[in-house]
């Protein structure tokens, strides 16, 4: 059978380590997929380095362009990044008639809804396994796996830079910017590490699994994003006092009001397997009604992980090349035209439960006018730790774990609580979720 033709646009990290692993392992996946894979074409602007990287195997040129148009290629691979550039050769490609791959998680977040009608459109297929959680198999899970399932929700650590960050500051009690200098010496996080450490990449990714998940098309614009960079230590050291971690978790629920999407630091038990994630690694957990709380843990980034993701992309696309295009597995799990567009909620009515800690004066009744003003707002304390104050100090640290309440409730009790003369400065609220 006829060789599938691959246009590889980007050798970076990635696109190095898909030319490799297809190039190493060609045999194997050739038998998988029933047809041989090969890159014909390779476009990068870095001429030198794409040369080095596929060593006269295929041609080479910095002209991406010329490959999305080129009609002996079958399947385009866009391994570039960002959504300016990458959105035009992506929907050059479909035009052209030519199946895509990509990694590229801003793309679909930012335009995804307009490159799915476009492949839908055109008969095409865009897979994108790669873009979310590196080389762990999510979108297929979430896709065809659990298919038989209603998901109930998804509550996943899908940014390695952030995960790690996390993870030393727990373990050594080292500051956050302390933490993000070793990350960035160390290479996992960016000169500009912005996207990751205020979980603008998390929303991205958490963006398409929710539209996945859901059958709804992708929101990114509506999701709430708040990243770790104002995280104290102190505030992971009383959580493990309570028996939490705290992560970066990207969380998307359905509800009957609507969807929650959002990302922030948030307090798990101890005791959940994903509390216990480490490093630079990531996991999903997905709850579905008929399975149960189902997880997924691996390496969310790096060349030969995320290529394991674009090649499997890769041998998808192969197998049903020649399938009629109303019975491939659709981009987003459900029928095109079975899509519903449920609301995503505004946070001040999501339902959670909150870590919360105030600096207060150490005197009597301060804790009970507390306690009044979250009673007025139907807030209950679930557990409370009041540390005592050392030696000469006349403040001391209150802090309180509450029962499942409603954002905006919370929001109100606290401008209130924050008024109160013996109470300094700014509460510190964080979200926390039971994963159960």
């Amino acid at each position: 059978m006829k060789p599938i033709n691959v246009g590889l646009l980007g050798v970076g990290t990635v696109g190095g380590g898909t030319f490799n692993v297809l190039k190493r392992n060609a045999e194997e996946i050739a038998r998988r997929a029933g047809r041989v894979i090969q890159v014909t074409a390779v476009a990068d602007k870095n001429v030198e380095l794409a040369k080095q990287v596929t060593a006269g195997a295929c041609r080479v040129t910095d002209d991406a362009f010329s490959i999305v148009v080129d009609p002996d290629i079958d399947i385009v691979v866009e391994l570039i990044g960002g959504y300016g550039v990458a959105r035009e050769l992506v929907l050059k490609a479909i035009e052209n008639g030519k199946h895509v791959v990509t990694a590229n998680k801003a793309l679909l977040a930012m335009h995804g809804n307009e490159i799915f009608s476009a492949a839908q459109k055109k008969g095409v297929t865009v897979a994108f396994e790669a873009a979310v959680a590196g080389g762990i198999p999510i979108i297929k899970a979430l896709r065809e796996g659990l298919t038989a399932n209603r998901i109930e929700w998804i509550a996943g650590i899908i940014n390695g830079t952030t995960n790690f960050i996390l993870s030393e500051m727990r373990d050594k009690g080292l500051p956050f910017a302390a933490v993000l200098k070793e990350a960035q010496k160390l290479g996992y996080a960016e000169a500009d590490p912005t996207f990751d450490i205020e979980g603008i990449d998390a929303a991205h990714k958490l963006t398409l699994m929710s539209a996945i998940a859901f059958g709804t098309p992708v929101a990114f614009d509506k999701a709430y994003i708040e990243g770790i960079s104002k995280l104290d230590a102190v505030d992971i050291k009383y959580a493990e006092q309570l028996g939490y971690r705290i992560k970066l978790l990207g969380i998307t629920k359905r509800t009957p009001e609507g969807v929650e999407l959002r990302v922030h630091p948030t307090l798990i038990p101890a005791k959940r397997l994903i509390a216990n994630v480490e490093g630079a690694m990531n996991a999903v957990l997905v709850k579905g009604d008929a399975v149960g709380a189902t997880l997924y843990y691996g390496k969310g980034a790096g060349a030969e992980p995320t290529a394991s993701s674009v090649i499997a992309d890769l041998v998808d696309v192969t197998r049903m090349h020649t399938a009629d295009p109303e019975h491939r597995v659709p981009h987003l799990a459900f029928q095109p035209d079975a899509m519903v567009d449920l609301p995503v909620l505004p946070l001040s009515e999501i339902v959670t439960s909150y870590y919360l800690r105030l600096r207060v004066e150490d005197k009597p009744g301060v804790l009970a006018d507390i306690t009044r003003i979250l009673a007025d707002h139907q807030i209950s304390i679930d557990a409370m730790i009041q540390r005592e104050p050392g030696e000469g100090e006349e403040q001391t640290d209150i802090i309180m774990l509450t029962h499942q309440t409603r954002e905006k409730n919370i929001d109100a009790a606290l401008a209130r609580i924050e008024q109160l003369s013996v109470v300094n400065g700014k509460v510190t609220r964080l979200r926390l979720e039971e994963l159960v």
